[in-house]
C-alpha cells in the first residue's frame, strides 16, 4: 500500500525538493498528436466528428448535439429531493463564497483632473466542462457556473458526454443542476472534441465559440485545453487530483486515513501523501488506510492510486521541514491536522486550498464547504489559482485627463519618446497645444 520515505536528517533545500518529491507521471507526447487530430476534425466536420467522437469514445451516437430544454426538465423533475437540497445549499453556500471574490472599482486620482479607473469587467461567453466517465459530478456544475454567474458572465454554455446508459443524453443529475442553476444552452458532447467546439464554435450545431473554458476532465480534454489556449483563455491544464496532510499526531488516524482514502477514489493516477514528524502515528494511518482501501466500494482503484509512485507517507524531523515538503509540492489539497493548524497555515506559500484543523476534510470543500473545488494540480499552485469568479473577469483601465493634466506632464511625455526615438509619439501630447500657442 503506501510506501514510507524517510526524509529525517536529510537537508531539505528547495533545490533537493524539486528533485525529489513524488510526482504523477501524465507526460505522453502521443495524446497531444491525437487530440490535436480530434480537434482538427471538429474544426473540419463540425458536428458530424463530435457524433463520430461520441460513437467512438462514448459508445453512443446522440441523436443531435443540443440538448432540449424538455431534457433539462425532465431530469430536475426526476431528480431525488434530498438531492435536490443538497444541490441547492451547495450553490447558496458557493454563491456568496464568490461574492466576497468580486473586486470593487477603484479610482487612483494622480493629480487634478488624471485618473485611472480599474474596472473588473466579465468575459461574454464562457463553457464550463463537466466530464463524465468514472464518475457523475453536479457538484463541479455548481462550482463553475455559479463563479461565472456571480462575475456577470452573459452567456454560459455547458458540455458533457453523451451516456449510452441515458440514450445519447447526458447525465441527469447534470442536467437537473445545471436546469437549477437557469443554464439553457447544453451540448452532449465529451472529450477533446468538445473543447475544439467550445474554443472554434459549430456553425451547424449553432454553437458560437466561448471565451474562456473552465471545468475538469481526463488527459485528453487538459490537452485539448492547453492545445487551444490562446484562442480562448482556460481556468488551467488540470491533471489527476491531490491530497497532502500534514499531520503531528493529535489529529485520530482514521480521520486521516479515510481523507487519503476519499481522494484516491476518485483515479488510480490521484495523489495521496502524509507528511508526519511521528514515525508511530505514521504507522497507524498506514494500517488504517489498509483496513479502510480493503472495504471501499472503489478498491481496485483505491489501491492502485495508493501503492503508485506518487503516494507515500514522508517522515520528517519537524513541521518546519513538513511546510518545506508540502511547498515544494504545491499540491491541489492541503490538510493541516495538528495542535495549531492556524498558526502552521501562515507559514505555507503554495496550495490550491488549506484546509485547517480535524473536522474540516477536503470532502467538505468538494461539496458544501462554500469554497470552490476546481483547483491547480500537479504543481501548478506554485504560480496557478483556483477557479474563481476572476477566473472569469478582466481587469480593464479607464484613463481620464483634463488638458490642463496632461500639460503637466507633456515634456515629460516628450522626453520619454525621443528617447525611445519614437518622437511622433511625443508630437500626439505636443499637436493638442498647439493650437493655443498659436
Amino acid at each position: 500500500m503506501l510506501s514510507v520515505i524517510d526524509w529525517r536528517g536529510q537537508a531539505l533545500t528547495p533545490q533537493w525538493l524539486h528533485l525529489h518529491v513524488p510526482r504523477v507521471s501524465t507526460e505522453d507526447s502521443s495524446v497531444d498528436d491525437t487530440v490535436q487530430e480530434l480537434i482538427d476534425d471538429v474544426r473540419a466536420r463540425g458536428s458530424q466528428a463530435l457524433f463520430d467522437q461520441a460513437e467512438r469514445f462514448d459508445r453512443c451516437r446522440p441523436e443531435s448535439i443540443h440538448t432540449p430544454p424538455e431534457a433539462r426538465e425532465r431530469a430536475f423533475e426526476q431528480l431525488d429531493p434530498e438531492l435536490k437540497a443538497s444541490i441547492s445549499l451547495a450553490i447558496v453556500r458557493v454563491r456568496q463564497a464568490s461574492e466576497a471574490q468580486v473586486p470593487p472599482a477603484q479610482v487612483t486620482t494622480l493629480a487634478t483632473g488624471a485618473t485611472v479607473t480599474q474596472r473588473w469587467q466579465p468575459v461574454e461567453r464562457a463553457g464550463v466542462y463537466i466530464p463524465g466517465g468514472k464518475a457523475v459530478y453536479p457538484s463541479s456544475v455548481v462550482m463553475n457556473v455559479v463563479a461565472a454567474q456571480v462575475a456577470g458572465v452573459r452567456e454560459i454554455v455547458l458540455v458533457s458526454p453523451p451516456q449510452a446508459e441515458f440514450d445519447g443524453e447526458i447525465h441527469p443529475t447534470i442536467l437537473a443542476t445545471a436546469h437549477m442553476l437557469g443554464v439553457t444552452e447544453i451540448y452532449r458532447t465529451g472529450g477533446a472534441g468538445a473543447i475544439a467546439a467550445l474554443a472554434y464554435g459549430v456553425p451547424d450545431a449553432d454553437l458560437s465559440p466561448v471565451s474562456t473554458i473552465t471545468g475538469p476532465g481526463n488527459i485528453f480534454v487538459a490537452t485539448a485545453k492547453r492545445l487551444v489556449k490562446g484562442v480562448v483563455g482556460i481556468d488551467s491544464e488540470a491533471g489527476p487530483t491531490e491530497i497532502v496532510v500534514i499531520a503531528d499526531g493529535s489529529t485520530p488516524a482514521d480521520f486521516v486515513s479515510s481523507d487519503l482514502v476519499s481522494q484516491a477514489e476518485h483515479d488510480e493516477m490521484a495523489q495521496a501523501i502524509l507528511i508526519s514528524t511521528d514515525e508511530a502515528y505514521a504507522h497507524d494511518v498506514i494500517d488504517a488506510v489498509a483496513s479502510r482501501a480493503a472495504v471501499t466500494r472503489h478498491r481496485e482503484r483505491v489501491e492502485k492510486s495508493l501503492s503508485g509512485e506518487q503516494s507515500a507517507v514522508i517522515l520528517v524531523d519537524s513541521l518546519a521541514e513538513a511546510v518545506k515538503v508540502s511547498d515544494a509540492l504545491a499540491p491541489e489539497h492541503l490538510e493541516i491536522c495538528t495542535e495549531s493548524p492556524h498558526t502552521l497555515a501562515k507559514d505555507i506559500a503554495h496550495a490550491g486550498a488549506i484546509f485547517l484543523g480535524p473536522y474540516t476534510p477536503v470532502s467538505a470543500g468538494d461539496y458544501l464547504a462554500g469554497s470552490n473545488h476546481v483547483l491547480p494540480t500537479g504543481g501548478q499552485a506554485r504560480f496557478q489559482a483556483g477557479l474563481s469568479v476572476m477566473t472569469f473577469l478582466r481587469p480593464q483601465q479607464l484613463v481620464d485627463y483634463s488638458k490642463q493634466a496632461l500639460a503637466e506632464v507633456a515634456d515629460d511625455i516628450v522626453r520619454f519618446a525621443n528617447a525611445e526615438d519614437l518622437p511622433a509619439h511625443g508630437e500626439a501630447v505636443t499637436a493638442r497645444f498647439l493650437e493655443a500657442e498659436n
